[in-house]
């Protein structure tokens, strides 16, 4: 299931959940695996990843600043591919995104995307639909006490 999905036929930045990591095991059962797809006629990338409850939430919170006009940086840690999206990029007049492997590959993509009006809706929507898929189902009540919610 797609969180993110920007294409423009040409050019498609994409992040895939797959699934828990592990369901059932009370610490890792809301994390969930995923991949960052990257297609163009010049590159074409996949990169695992991981996702957890708060990288959601900021998912969310990357999509109001997008809407307001705002560039985002979302994943930013040492563990996962920094991903950076312009809702304008000026150079090109599009959305672009560029996406930083510099915890492992230390590969660095840049695709613009010409993209339809109303994408930053519809990324809310995919967002909604992970979220139904996958509720948060863990709660951690202090660091490193896990409970499950009710």
């Amino acid at each position: 299931m797609e969180l993110i999905s920007l294409s423009d036929g040409d050019n498609s930045f994409r992040v895939r959940v797959l699934g828990r990591r592990l369901p059932g095991v009370l610490h890792l059962h809301d994390l969930l695996d995923a991949e960052v797809l990257i297609t163009s006629s010049f590159v074409n990338g996949r990169l695992d990843t991981s996702l957890s409850p708060s990288d959601l939430d900021a998912w969310s919170r990357a999509l109001n600043l997008l809407a307001a006009g705002q560039d985002i940086c979302w994943k930013d840690n040492d563990h996962s591919p920094e991903i950076r999206i312009q809702p304008y990029n000026e150079e090109h007049e599009t959305p672009a995104v560029r996406v930083e492997d510099l915890g492992s590959s230390r590969v660095s993509v840049f695709l613009p995307i010409c993209l339809e009006e109303g994408w930053i809706d519809q990324q809310r929507r995919l967002l909604g639909l992970v979220r139904k898929e996958w509720p948060s189902e863990v709660l951690q009540s202090s660091p490193g006490v896990y409970e499950w919610r009710r």
